[in-house]
């Protein structure tokens, strides 16, 4: 029986080692090379018997997919290498974690949960918007949110020439304090800076945004910093 054969890109990220993205800018570089010759495209396919190296060192073996759940500080970027040198989610990781590749992104002073996996290829898939899951955040404005603008926001808004789809806002009952305010806000694309960017346009500062949830996966009550393992059955029948 004939083994069936993948692009190398696809099994790099499988194997933990980047995203798919990454593998293809590894492989630009000259950096990976299959049965000892360095391959010039991502669309090369391999499969078990060939021998896939980076920067000399070889592909261990595929390991079954690993999640985490973190919660991430504010202050960290949601990057490998920052080249302002800012301190990112990766250097600030317990230790004893393997290498992980994120489930797309927290900006600098967003907090909260971000999905962490050692399969790129499954990071990949978690983030594409055609699941449907919902990102749910608790937000702290300046100013005051009015049945106006929920309903507005409802209905999708289009900003400086973008669309934004419905966005569903709650606000937190016995949360304000002075002149500002918590609420509750569900996503179901989560476009870069989406929330900051909406609120902005109606008049509001936001001045803390924590995610708590992404899909079936819950923040809880996870301390900042820390991490929280999914079990692979859990794995299994949510991704």
């Amino acid at each position: 029986m004939e083994t069936k054969k993948e692009r190398i890109a696809k099994i790099m990220a499988h194997a933990g080692l980047c995203s798919r993205r990454d593998a293809e800018k590894w492989i630009a570089a000259g950096r990976v090379s299959v049965n000892g010759q360095v391959i010039p495209t991502p669309a090369t396919l391999v499969d078990e018997a060939d021998v896939i190296t980076v920067d000399g060192q070889p592909v261990g073996v595929r390991q079954p997919a690993r999640l985490w759940c973190y919660h991430k500080p504010a202050g960290l970027v949601t990057t490998h290498k920052d080249p302002a040198g800012r301190p990112t989610v990766f250097d600030n990781l317990p230790k004893n974690l393997p290498r992980v590749v994120s489930v797309g992104r927290l900006d600098l002073n967003s907090e909260g949960l971000l999905l962490l996996t050692t399969d790129g290829e499954l990071a990949r898939s978690l983030e594409l918007p055609s699941r449907g899951w919902k990102r749910k955040y608790r937000v702290r404005i300046h100013g005051k949110m009015t049945p106006q603008i929920i309903s507005r926001l409802q209905k999708g808004v289009t900003i400086d020439g973008i669309r934004y789809a419905p966005t569903i806002v709650e606000i937190e009952p016995n949360q304000a304090q002075g002149s500002n305010q918590w609420i509750l806000v569900t996503l179901t694309e989560g476009k870069n800076r989406e929330i900051r960017k909406i609120m902005a346009h109606f008049g509001f500062d936001v001045s803390r945004l924590i995610r708590v949830a992404y899909g079936p996966f819950q923040l809880g009550n996870l301390p900042p910093g820390e991490v929280r393992e999914m079990p692979a059955k859990v794995i299994k029948e949510q991704c």
